[in-house]
Protein backbone atom coordinates (compact mmCIF):
# COMPACT_ATOMS: atom_id res chain seq x y z
CA UNK A 1 0.00 0.00 0.00
CA UNK A 2 1.19 3.50 -0.85
CA UNK A 3 -0.29 6.93 -0.21
CA UNK A 4 0.38 9.93 -2.46
CA UNK A 5 -0.50 13.47 -1.35
CA UNK A 6 -3.24 15.15 -3.37
CA UNK A 7 -2.67 18.71 -2.14
CA UNK A 8 -0.56 20.63 0.35
CA UNK A 9 -3.24 20.77 3.03
CA UNK A 10 -5.59 17.80 2.56
CA UNK A 11 -6.00 14.40 0.96
CA UNK A 12 -4.02 11.35 -0.16
CA UNK A 13 -4.60 8.78 -2.88
CA UNK A 14 -4.25 5.26 -1.50
CA UNK A 15 -2.88 2.73 -4.00
CA UNK A 16 -2.14 -0.98 -3.99
CA UNK A 17 -5.39 -2.21 -2.40
CA UNK A 18 -8.35 -4.18 -3.69
CA UNK A 19 -11.81 -4.86 -2.30
CA UNK A 20 -10.84 -8.26 -0.90
CA UNK A 21 -7.96 -6.89 1.16
CA UNK A 22 -10.15 -4.13 2.57
CA UNK A 23 -12.21 -6.67 4.50
CA UNK A 24 -9.60 -9.38 5.16
CA UNK A 25 -6.42 -7.52 6.24
CA UNK A 26 -6.66 -7.11 10.01
CA UNK A 27 -3.84 -4.54 10.09
CA UNK A 28 -5.35 -2.32 7.42
CA UNK A 29 -8.02 -0.50 9.49
CA UNK A 30 -5.44 0.94 11.90
CA UNK A 31 -3.26 2.14 9.02
CA UNK A 32 -6.16 3.74 7.16
CA UNK A 33 -7.55 5.46 10.26
CA UNK A 34 -4.08 6.87 10.95
CA UNK A 35 -3.90 8.21 7.38
CA UNK A 36 -7.39 9.64 7.73
CA UNK A 37 -6.47 11.41 10.97
CA UNK A 38 -3.39 12.97 9.37
CA UNK A 39 -4.73 13.82 5.91
CA UNK A 40 -8.52 14.14 6.25
CA UNK A 41 -9.46 12.53 2.91
CA UNK A 42 -8.54 9.13 1.43
CA UNK A 43 -9.14 8.47 -2.29
CA UNK A 44 -9.27 4.97 -3.82
CA UNK A 45 -9.61 4.55 -7.58
CA UNK A 46 -11.13 1.51 -9.31
CA UNK A 47 -12.28 -0.38 -6.21
CA UNK A 48 -15.84 -0.89 -7.55
CA UNK A 49 -17.14 -1.78 -4.09
CA UNK A 50 -20.50 -3.53 -4.01
CA UNK A 51 -22.84 -2.43 -1.19
CA UNK A 52 -22.23 -5.47 1.01
CA UNK A 53 -18.44 -5.13 0.77
CA UNK A 54 -18.62 -1.41 1.50
CA UNK A 55 -20.57 -2.00 4.72
CA UNK A 56 -18.26 -4.86 5.75
CA UNK A 57 -15.22 -2.63 5.17
CA UNK A 58 -16.73 0.23 7.14
CA UNK A 59 -17.38 -2.08 10.08
CA UNK A 60 -13.60 -2.48 10.29
CA UNK A 61 -13.26 1.29 10.76
CA UNK A 62 -15.97 1.93 13.37
CA UNK A 63 -19.64 1.63 14.18
CA UNK A 64 -21.82 1.92 11.08
CA UNK A 65 -24.93 4.10 11.08
CA UNK A 66 -27.77 1.71 10.25
CA UNK A 67 -30.51 4.33 9.81
CA UNK A 68 -32.86 3.59 6.87
CA UNK A 69 -31.21 4.66 3.62
CA UNK A 70 -33.72 3.70 0.88
CA UNK A 71 -31.47 0.80 -0.14
CA UNK A 72 -31.84 -2.97 0.17
CA UNK A 73 -28.52 -3.25 2.06
CA UNK A 74 -28.63 -1.91 5.65
CA UNK A 75 -25.89 0.64 6.22
CA UNK A 76 -26.11 2.04 2.67
CA UNK A 77 -27.73 5.41 1.93
CA UNK A 78 -28.67 5.96 -1.70
CA UNK A 79 -27.41 9.39 -2.78
CA UNK A 80 -29.48 10.19 -5.84
CA UNK A 81 -32.10 12.73 -6.84
CA UNK A 82 -34.07 9.97 -8.55
CA UNK A 83 -37.28 10.00 -6.49
CA UNK A 84 -37.96 6.35 -7.33
CA UNK A 85 -34.78 5.35 -5.50
CA UNK A 86 -34.62 8.04 -2.81
CA UNK A 87 -37.90 9.82 -2.01
CA UNK A 88 -35.92 12.36 0.02
CA UNK A 89 -33.37 13.02 -2.69
CA UNK A 90 -34.45 16.61 -3.11
CA UNK A 91 -32.65 17.52 0.13
CA UNK A 92 -29.32 16.93 -1.62
CA UNK A 93 -29.51 20.49 -2.93
CA UNK A 94 -28.43 21.60 0.54
CA UNK A 95 -25.15 19.71 0.10
CA UNK A 96 -24.01 22.21 -2.55
CA UNK A 97 -22.74 24.51 0.26
CA UNK A 98 -19.68 23.87 2.42
CA UNK A 99 -20.66 21.84 5.49
CA UNK A 100 -19.94 19.11 8.01
CA UNK A 101 -22.63 16.54 8.80
CA UNK A 102 -24.54 16.12 12.03
CA UNK A 103 -24.66 19.53 13.72
CA UNK A 104 -28.45 19.43 14.15
CA UNK A 105 -29.40 15.85 15.09
CA UNK A 106 -32.92 14.87 16.14
CA UNK A 107 -31.55 13.35 19.36
CA UNK A 108 -28.26 13.38 21.23
CA UNK A 109 -26.16 11.92 18.43
CA UNK A 110 -22.65 13.26 17.92
CA UNK A 111 -21.50 14.53 14.49
CA UNK A 112 -20.49 11.68 12.21
CA UNK A 113 -17.00 10.26 12.59
CA UNK A 114 -16.50 9.77 8.85
CA UNK A 115 -18.30 9.12 5.58
CA UNK A 116 -17.50 6.62 2.84
CA UNK A 117 -18.81 7.32 -0.66
CA UNK A 118 -18.64 5.10 -3.75
CA UNK A 119 -19.53 6.28 -7.26
CA UNK A 120 -21.95 3.92 -9.02
CA UNK A 121 -23.11 6.14 -11.90
CA UNK A 122 -22.33 9.67 -13.09
CA UNK A 123 -24.19 12.19 -15.20
CA UNK A 124 -23.04 13.24 -18.65
CA UNK A 125 -21.07 16.11 -17.13
CA UNK A 126 -19.48 13.91 -14.47
CA UNK A 127 -19.42 14.89 -10.81
CA UNK A 128 -17.15 16.68 -8.35
CA UNK A 129 -16.89 16.94 -4.60
CA UNK A 130 -14.68 19.54 -2.89
CA UNK A 131 -12.91 19.09 0.44
CA UNK A 132 -11.13 21.53 2.77
CA UNK A 133 -9.57 21.04 6.20
CA UNK A 134 -11.38 22.56 9.17
CA UNK A 135 -8.26 21.81 11.25
CA UNK A 136 -6.19 23.97 8.90
CA UNK A 137 -8.91 26.64 9.06
CA UNK A 138 -8.26 26.93 12.80
CA UNK A 139 -4.48 26.61 12.57
CA UNK A 140 -4.36 29.52 10.11
CA UNK A 141 -6.07 31.93 12.49
CA UNK A 142 -3.99 34.65 14.09
CA UNK A 143 -3.19 34.31 17.81
CA UNK A 144 -5.60 37.16 18.54
CA UNK A 145 -8.38 35.42 16.61
CA UNK A 146 -7.78 32.12 18.40
CA UNK A 147 -8.09 33.89 21.74
CA UNK A 148 -11.20 35.84 20.68
CA UNK A 149 -13.00 32.89 19.07
CA UNK A 150 -12.33 30.44 21.92
CA UNK A 151 -15.41 31.55 23.84
CA UNK A 152 -17.79 32.17 20.92
CA UNK A 153 -20.88 30.00 20.62
CA UNK A 154 -23.11 29.60 17.59
CA UNK A 155 -26.76 28.61 17.27
CA UNK A 156 -27.31 25.96 14.59
CA UNK A 157 -30.69 25.26 13.02
CA UNK A 158 -31.68 22.85 10.26
CA UNK A 159 -33.91 25.61 8.90
CA UNK A 160 -30.92 27.89 8.26
CA UNK A 161 -29.31 25.28 5.99
CA UNK A 162 -32.51 24.69 4.01
CA UNK A 163 -33.04 28.37 3.18
CA UNK A 164 -29.81 28.12 1.16
CA UNK A 165 -31.36 25.48 -1.09
CA UNK A 166 -34.98 26.67 -1.04
CA UNK A 167 -35.15 30.49 -1.01
CA UNK A 168 -38.94 30.44 -1.56
CA UNK A 169 -40.20 27.57 0.65
CA UNK A 170 -43.78 26.62 1.37
CA UNK A 171 -45.26 26.88 4.85
CA UNK A 172 -45.24 23.08 5.02
CA UNK A 173 -41.52 22.98 4.29
CA UNK A 174 -40.73 25.54 6.98
CA UNK A 175 -42.87 23.67 9.51
CA UNK A 176 -41.04 20.43 8.67
CA UNK A 177 -37.63 22.09 9.02
CA UNK A 178 -38.55 23.41 12.46
CA UNK A 179 -39.32 19.93 13.81
CA UNK A 180 -35.56 19.42 14.13
CA UNK A 181 -34.40 21.11 17.38
CA UNK A 182 -31.81 23.92 17.31
CA UNK A 183 -28.36 23.24 18.77
CA UNK A 184 -25.81 25.57 20.30
CA UNK A 185 -22.16 24.69 19.64
CA UNK A 186 -18.81 26.37 20.22
CA UNK A 187 -17.26 27.92 17.13
CA UNK A 188 -13.99 26.17 18.00
CA UNK A 189 -14.17 22.39 18.46
CA UNK A 190 -11.51 20.99 20.81
CA UNK A 191 -11.09 17.34 19.83
CA UNK A 192 -10.15 14.32 21.89
CA UNK A 193 -6.87 14.08 19.96
CA UNK A 194 -5.93 17.59 21.13
CA UNK A 195 -6.45 19.27 17.76
CA UNK A 196 -8.86 22.14 17.18
CA UNK A 197 -11.10 22.92 14.24
CA UNK A 198 -13.74 25.44 13.21
CA UNK A 199 -17.39 24.37 13.13
CA UNK A 200 -18.69 26.07 9.98
CA UNK A 201 -21.77 24.82 8.14
CA UNK A 202 -24.96 26.23 6.58
CA UNK A 203 -26.78 25.31 9.80
CA UNK A 204 -25.01 28.22 11.53
CA UNK A 205 -27.80 30.72 12.18
CA UNK A 206 -26.14 33.34 14.38
CA UNK A 207 -23.35 33.88 16.91
CA UNK A 208 -24.75 34.06 20.42
CA UNK A 209 -24.38 37.53 21.96
CA UNK A 210 -23.28 39.18 18.70
CA UNK A 211 -25.32 41.34 16.35
CA UNK A 212 -26.84 39.20 13.61
CA UNK A 213 -25.21 40.92 10.63
CA UNK A 214 -21.83 41.21 12.39
CA UNK A 215 -21.95 37.52 13.24
CA UNK A 216 -22.94 36.50 9.73
CA UNK A 217 -20.11 38.55 8.24
CA UNK A 218 -17.64 36.80 10.55
CA UNK A 219 -18.95 33.30 9.76
CA UNK A 220 -19.02 33.94 6.01
CA UNK A 221 -15.50 35.37 6.10
CA UNK A 222 -14.18 32.31 7.94
CA UNK A 223 -15.73 29.99 5.35
CA UNK A 224 -14.23 32.07 2.54
CA UNK A 225 -10.77 31.99 4.10
CA UNK A 226 -10.93 28.25 4.78
CA UNK A 227 -11.96 27.34 1.23
CA UNK A 228 -9.74 29.40 -1.05
CA UNK A 229 -8.64 27.35 -4.10
CA UNK A 230 -5.17 26.68 -2.71
CA UNK A 231 -6.73 25.01 0.36
CA UNK A 232 -9.20 22.76 -1.46
CA UNK A 233 -8.90 19.26 -2.88
CA UNK A 234 -11.33 18.88 -5.77
CA UNK A 235 -12.25 15.29 -6.53
CA UNK A 236 -13.48 14.59 -10.05
CA UNK A 237 -15.35 11.31 -9.70
CA UNK A 238 -14.87 8.21 -11.82
CA UNK A 239 -17.21 5.25 -11.61
CA UNK A 240 -15.66 2.79 -9.14
CA UNK A 241 -14.02 5.47 -6.96
CA UNK A 242 -14.35 5.29 -3.19
CA UNK A 243 -13.59 8.32 -1.01
CA UNK A 244 -13.43 8.49 2.80
CA UNK A 245 -13.35 11.76 4.71
CA UNK A 246 -13.05 12.71 8.37
CA UNK A 247 -16.30 14.56 9.02
CA UNK A 248 -14.92 16.00 12.28
CA UNK A 249 -12.07 17.84 10.58
CA UNK A 250 -13.13 18.32 6.95
CA UNK A 251 -15.60 20.60 5.18
CA UNK A 252 -17.12 19.21 2.01
CA UNK A 253 -19.58 20.17 -0.71
CA UNK A 254 -20.96 18.66 -3.92
CA UNK A 255 -20.61 20.65 -7.12
CA UNK A 256 -24.20 21.61 -8.08
CA UNK A 257 -25.85 19.28 -10.57
CA UNK A 258 -29.25 19.00 -12.25
CA UNK A 259 -32.07 17.04 -10.61
CA UNK A 260 -32.29 14.96 -13.80
CA UNK A 261 -28.65 13.88 -13.50
CA UNK A 262 -27.97 10.14 -13.49
CA UNK A 263 -25.45 10.66 -10.68
CA UNK A 264 -25.73 7.87 -8.13
CA UNK A 265 -23.55 7.34 -5.07
CA UNK A 266 -23.64 4.83 -2.23
CA UNK A 267 -22.81 6.32 1.17
CA UNK A 268 -21.99 4.62 4.44
CA UNK A 269 -21.38 6.68 7.57
CA UNK A 270 -19.53 5.95 10.80
CA UNK A 271 -21.27 6.92 14.02
CA UNK A 272 -19.73 9.87 15.86
CA UNK A 273 -17.64 9.24 18.97
CA UNK A 274 -17.20 12.72 20.44
CA UNK A 275 -19.37 15.79 21.04
CA UNK A 276 -18.60 19.26 19.75
CA UNK A 277 -16.92 20.73 22.80
CA UNK A 278 -14.80 23.76 23.66
CA UNK A 279 -12.75 21.61 26.05
CA UNK A 280 -11.22 18.11 25.74
CA UNK A 281 -13.76 15.46 26.74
Amino acid sequence: MTAAKLSETIGVEVQGLDAERLVEDDELPHMLLDLLDRHGVLVFHDLFLDPETQVAFCRQLGEVDMSPGHHRVPGIYWLTMDQSKNPNGDYLRATFAWHIDGCTPMGDEYPLKASVLTAVALGEDGARTDFASSYAAYDDLTDDEKERFASLRVLHTFEASQWVAYPDPTREQIARWRTRPPREHPLVWCHQNGRRSLVLTPTTDYIVGMGYHEGRELLDDLVRRATTPDRVYRHDWRVGDTVIWDNRGVFHRALPYDVASQREMLRTTLVGEEPISSEPV
